[in-house]
């Protein structure tokens, strides 16, 4: 059966996802149906000029996707029968929190119609990562994760992950190093906090200390980037600087000193000892 596949050489997408997304389109739209047999890689190929390669490619995310089946001898089939108008996402969230939901928000209202999502918390947590993707193993389209996790327990959590079919693995907010994903929209610790301390270079020279608060042990683990990024502005400046665990009772916040907090509770601490200090 001969395809009507609209392939932009221009694009930013590349070819082999524009052809799967193409051969899905035609059975949305019902061209093709379940059972209907589908050009071969090399006539594909010729047709369209692709390299074999590109079709190679976009047939094997289309069978891992169950949407297409090989038969020896005989070629490629139809095999999904289903409404592929909608899609399946496992949506992934470390946490619960103001930011998050603001995320959650979008994603729901831009997939409306679109996506039927299973939204699940790890909690940044190795064994119950591994709980949720046991008990809802298969069947998606994707899965969304924010890959934040415990120190101690990254790694373990990073191969979880990366047990998924790349094709079905979107990254959101972190992107750690080595993990193969279909795309990924995150945050750049790192560069963003030094960045930002660039940009406030002239007030912050004002202070002979930086201090930044960050909460090694806390439950939802920061990513600890925003320390390289927070040391490399401090060394690069020659600013004299500490990072501590959070606002103790010990820390007695000096005039010359300047502050960085990243949890709510630490800067009201900061806040009440500022004011102590000034009153006395």
């Amino acid at each position: 059966m001969k395809l009507n596949l609209n392939i932009d050489d221009s694009s930013s997408i590349p070819k082999y996802i524009q052809v799967v997304k193409a051969i899905k389109g035609l059975i949305t739209s019902e061209v093709l149906r379940f059972g209907d047999k589908i050009p071969s890689i090399n006539s594909l190929s010729a047709e369209y000029y692709l390299s074999r390669d590109t079709v190679e490619k976009a047939y094997a995310i289309l069978k891992k996707q169950g949407i297409i089946e090989s038969v020896r001898g005989k070629g490629y089939y139809i095999s999904h029968h289903n409404d592929l108008s909608k899609y399946t996402v496992l949506l992934l969230f470390n946490k619960l929190s103001a930011y998050k939901k603001e995320i959650f928000n979008s994603f729901v209202t831009t997939l409306e119609g679109r996506a039927e999502i299973n939204f699940q918390v790890h909690h940044c947590e190795y064994e119950l990562l591994r709980k949720i993707l046991e008990t809802q193993k298969g069947g998606f389209d994707f899965y969304v994760v924010m890959p934040h996790f415990k120190k101690e327990q990254e790694q373990k959590a990073y191969a979880l992950l990366q047990n998924l079919p790349s094709e079905k693995l979107v990254l959101l907010d972190n992107k750690p190093d080595g993990l193969d994903c279909f795309g990924a929209i995150y945050q750049d610790f790192k560069t963003d906090i030094y960045e930002a301390l660039k940009k406030l270079n002239s007030k912050l020279r004002k202070y002979k200390k930086l201090i930044l608060v960050f909460p090694f042990h806390s439950n939802y683990p920061y990513p600890q980037n925003i320390v390289s990024g927070f040391k490399k502005y401090a060394f690069e400046e020659n600013l004299d600087f500490d990072v501590i665990q959070e606002i103790s009772d010990e820390v007695s916040p000096q005039n010359e000193e300047a502050y960085i907090v990243i949890e709510e509770t630490d800067l009201v601490n900061l806040i009440k000892k500022s004011a102590g200090n000034l009153s006395s």
